[in-house]
């Protein structure tokens, strides 16, 4: 059912309250940053294949380097954390973000591709910790009932940030004719670039002060999470919500790397188009990604429920696929294009319906859900052995993912209704 009227219009709980305004935005801010480096690294997987002479299949690893990082600091970061709050686990992803983009000096200057995947290991790693810290952070920022809205709000600026990452690299690594188009040198440069503004944004962050949280998921749910007391405590994996979450966000961004590691090879192969303006439409395409989570917003603040939505959007990326999948000229690219704008609420919004009704576990369930990010580091190479033979028929593989994700959404209270009744 699309409108609800009862919850959706009557009664409508704040998006956050004045006290938490100077450190949303700066937490959404990290949203952006960090999405500058997420499409950045589909600039990197297009130019290490002709700098370093690398198959399409090969240059997969840097998506491995880039998303296998969330697999592995997903759980420890969501311990130091807990440990150590919000704000400590801001800085200490900035800095892994700053010491990561740094070591691509020594990677540059020795031309190796394996100092380079390890350079974006340790930067991908200050992204994962960001990313488990500021979703549960913005969450916290206000009521529960909202959260679903601020996070999809922030996540847009991680869209925006998705604009400006393959600009910034169609125009300083892939534009053609420029002096440095066949070496490393501006690769370098760049990054030296961006690890001094993270070291800055750590350093003015660290003044901020962060006002005393008590996490909604945590505050009303406490009794919920722990269990009655003639009742053995629930635990995480006993919510099937949150489970089916976590599995959603692995396909989902499985489908999200897949698609954008072949993107800019799409508009070569397929299309004809030059390596630098095939950079500059994905970089339309990710703009498309920024409106949806605008409209989105607004969608289900009034009319549409977040896991109603999230399935039509999930429909739409099926049809989106089968027409990219063929050889159709400008309507199939536009198809490709399109399928950003139809992904855009998925990972915040999955992300948000995992958490809801956690309680005590939602730092712990965000670390999980952010470990699904995995999935973009192991699909690009499913879709790499295909690519390599023909590029647009590697497209017809996300399908298998946004069925996936429309299960989730339409069966969403089921799954939570049934992670309640365990109590």
């Amino acid at each position: 059912m699309l409108i609800d009227t009862p919850e959706l219009t009557v009664h409508k709980p704040k998006f956050t309250e004045r006290k938490y305004f100077v450190v949303l935005a700066f937490v959404t801010s990290l949203f952006l940053l960090w999405g500058i480096a997420m499409s950045l690294g589909d600039s990197l997987n297009k130019h290490f294949q002709n700098v370093l002479h690398i198959s399409k299949v090969r240059s997969a690893y840097v998506q491995l380097s880039l998303f296998g990082a969330y697999a592995i600091m997903g759980i420890p970061a969501g311990l130091f954390m807990k440990r150590f709050g919000y704000k400590s686990g801001v800085l200490l992803g900035l800095s892994l973000y700053a010491l990561g983009a740094f070591l691509f000096v020594p990677a540059a200057n020795t031309t190796s591709f394996g100092l380079f995947r390890i350079a974006l290991f340790i930067l991908a790693c200050g992204l994962a910790t960001l990313e488990t810290v500021a979703h549960p952070f913005v969450a916290a920022l206000g009521d529960q009932r909202t959260s679903d809205q601020r996070i999809n709000f922030s996540q847009s600026f991680n869209g925006l940030g998705g604009i400006i990452g393959p600009l910034i690299g169609g125009f300083f690594i892939l534009r053609s004719g420029q002096e440095h188009s066949n070496d490393l040198v501006a690769v370098k440069h760049l990054y030296v670039i961006i690890g001094t503004v993270i070291s800055l944004v750590a350093v003015a962050f660290s003044f901020i002060k962060v006002p005393s949280l008590n996490d909604p998921h945590v505050v009303a749910l406490d009794a919920y999470a722990t269990g009655s007391t003639d009742k053995a405590p629930v635990k995480l994996f006993q919510r099937k919500h949150f489970v089916f979450a976590a599995v959603a966000q692995l396909f989902n961004v499985a489908a999200q790397g897949g698609t954008w590691a072949y993107f800019i090879n799409y508009g070569n192969d397929v299309m004809g188009l030059t390596t630098e303006k095939a950079s500059y439409f994905f970089s339309f395409s990710i703009a498309l990604m920024v409106l949806g989570r605008f409209i989105g917003t607004l969608l289900m603040r009034y009319w549409v429920r977040p896991n109603v939505l999230l399935s039509i959007f999930a429909l739409c990326n099926i049809v989106m696929c089968v027409i990219t999948a063929q050889h159709w000229g400008w309507v199939s690219f536009a198809a490709l294009i399109a399928i950003n704008f139809f992904f855009s609420i998925m990972f915040p919004t999955i992300f948000s319906l995992g958490l809801k009704d956690l309680g005590k576990h939602t730092e712990q369930g965000a670390s999980f859900i952010v470990m699904g990010v995995v999935g973009g580091g192991l699909f690009p190479f499913l879709m790499g052995l295909i690519a390599d033979k023909n590029v647009a028929t590697a497209y017809y593989l996300p399908i298998i993912c946004y069925i996936v994700i429309f299960v989730f959404g339409y069966h969403y209270p089921q799954l939570n209704s049934a992670s309640r009744d365990n109590q």
